[in-house]
């Protein structure tokens, strides 16, 4: 996706992640939330990631942001501060297109940068299949699902959850 550039998110970003995450939560299962935040509740979840190190990344294509992507603590106990959590939402009218892959690609590297040894991916709903392939095809493997979990539009949920390793991985201490 040579016409996309991918950088860290800034304030002034916000508005079109909380446009673009307000559609994920309408329209789909890739977030549990059944209302979307507002523009500063999005900022109050992406400071303090950003502060804390943790890469929270925006895909530009032209003057439209297009696409977004973060990691977060896995776990808050300080055991798991090695271990990531990603997350990647993409506009509508963008998918299918190669971006949830640049900025996942990207995510990865920026994590390994930081010293993280482990992602997880929390996929919402078994039957988000073009999550679970774009994990897969960036070495995530399924360690399990949560069944019926979510309760959603009228339905039961499922949570798939993949890992991979980042870096040494578990080869060596951090």
């Amino acid at each position: 996706m040579s016409d996309v550039l991918i950088r860290a998110a800034g304030p002034d970003h916000v508005p079109a992640i909380t446009r673009i995450y307000a559609h994920a939560v309408r329209h789909g299962t890739a977030s549990f939330e059944i209302e979307p935040p507002d523009e500063a509740e999005m900022e109050q979840r992406r400071r303090p990631l950003m502060d804390s190190g943790y890469p929270y990344l925006v895909a530009e294509r032209g003057a439209d942001i297009v696409g977004f992507a973060y990691a977060a603590p896995y776990r808050p106990r300080l055991a798991f501060r090695w271990s990531v959590e990603d997350s990647i939402y993409v506009a509508p009218e963008v998918h299918r297109q190669g971006l949830g892959r640049a900025l996942l690609t990207r995510l990865i590297s920026e994590c390994e940068a930081r010293g993280f040894r482990q992602m997880v991916a929390v996929i919402g709903d078994s039957a988000q299949l073009p999550s679970i392939a774009l994990h897969r095809a960036l070495g995530f493997h399924t360690v399990g699902t949560l069944e019926n979990v979510g309760f959603k539009f009228g339905r039961w949920l499922d949570t798939v959850l993949m890992q991979r390793a980042l870096g040494k991985g578990a080869t060596a201490p951090p």
